[in-house]
């Protein structure tokens, strides 16, 4: 750990010379990336040169009551050396956790995508409950939540909805949700008491930017149509809504929540894009060793993370094998101290496969 600290050290010494060379000084972009780069690891630089300090500390307090310090400076002398061992090992866990593997998507804004799965109407009130609780989470953050696409059943549940959610560390907390949803309830149309179970799915996508991937024109077909709301009800008069079809692969998006044609067009284009790049970043992802997966889980669609069981008040994730209760709290977005529970299952783990 500390030869990649003092690689680290050293990377940062030379950014500063090389950010003060004329030649640098005067090529901006050059210059902010330096900047960037040099800011991202400057904390992790700051705690190793406090870590080398507490040591050489150390070593002088202990060198003084080695060389026969006296009598009554000695009972300070083992205090002082108390306090500072505690501090180095403090700053040594942080250093630890400081190097784990970085997700390069945790500072991007999100696409989120939720889906009914088995269950019918049940698991259409399903999604919409999961919409609600990602929209209150996002609220506790002040995070900006704006739907793209959504598709109602017309008895207030949900079968499709896609939407973004930007703010400050959105992908980083929100990314432990993709995964198959299940809920255990009874459904509100049940007459005989049966308990039914539901799924969902949930879909967390970096959202991507021009310079992530480049989508050529000539693959996109736009077509515009009257967009409607459940039922055929509020059909607008003017044709705004897009459906984008990205010919190579397929892939289709539509957009019709903004009345503006150009505005539904951007949402698509940038779900189109975010697609493409997840594609991208799952053939990326497929290369990567068993043994290097975090435990928690690679977020497929195709697990089931969680169960929501009405009946027993309980909250079960199944990749931490943790339980919580009081369902109505966490429906209401208060998904906080699990999602914390999964960053710290993920961060073990990451320290584990460092250590074998």
């Amino acid at each position: 750990m500390f030869e990649q600290l003092e690689k680290i050290e050293k990377r940062y010494e030379e950014m500063g010379r090389k950010m003060a060379e004329p030649e640098i000084a005067t090529d901006l972009p050059r210059l902010q990336e330096l900047a960037q780069e040099r800011a991202d690891i400057e904390p992790v630089v700051k705690g190793f040169r406090e870590y080398k300090d507490v040591n050489k500390s150390l070593e002088e307090t202990r060198a003084m009551i080695n060389d026969g310090l006296e009598e009554e400076m000695i009972e300070m002398a083992k205090q002082e050396i108390e306090t500072l061992e505690k501090r180095r090992d403090e700053l040594t866990e942080q250093l630890r956790m400081s190097l784990l593997r970085k997700d390069p998507n945790d500072k991007k804004d999100i696409i989120m995508e939720i889906r009914a799965g088995a269950g019918g109407n049940e698991a259409a009130l399903f999604a919409a409950d999961l919409f609600r609780m990602y929209s209150r989470y996002a609220q506790k953050h002040n995070w900006k939540t704006d739907i793209i696409n959504v598709n109602e059943s017309g008895i207030g549940g949900i079968k499709e909805i896609i939407f973004e959610i930007s703010g400050k560390g959105a992908y980083s907390r929100l990314k432990y949700e993709r995964g198959v949803h299940r809920v255990q309830r009874i459904p509100v149309t049940e007459s005989s008491g049966r308990i039914h179970t539901s799924t969902a799915t949930v879909a967390v996508l970096p959202k991507a930017e021009e310079v992530d991937i480049d989508v050529n024109p000539d693959d996109v077909k736009v077509d515009v149509f009257h967009s409607g709301g459940a039922g055929g009800q509020n059909v607008n008069k003017v044709a705004t809504a897009i459906r984008m079809t990205h010919v190579p692969t397929g892939m289709v998006v539509v957009c019709q929540d903004e009345r503006s044609q150009l505005q539904n067009k951007i949402k698509a284009m940038s779900v189109l894009r975010t697609r493409l790049l997840d594609i991208e970043q799952h053939k990326q992802n497929a290369e990567i060793t068993e043994s290097r997966r975090s435990q928690v889980g690679t977020g497929d669609r195709s697990e089931k993370i969680r169960t929501y069981n009405y009946p027993q008040d309980r909250l079960s994730d199944h990749r931490i094998d943790s339980s919580l209760h009081n369902l109505d709290k966490i429906m209401d977005g208060e998904i906080d101290d699990l999602i914390d529970t999964l960053i710290s299952v993920e961060q073990t783990n990451q320290l584990e496969e460092k250590a074998v």
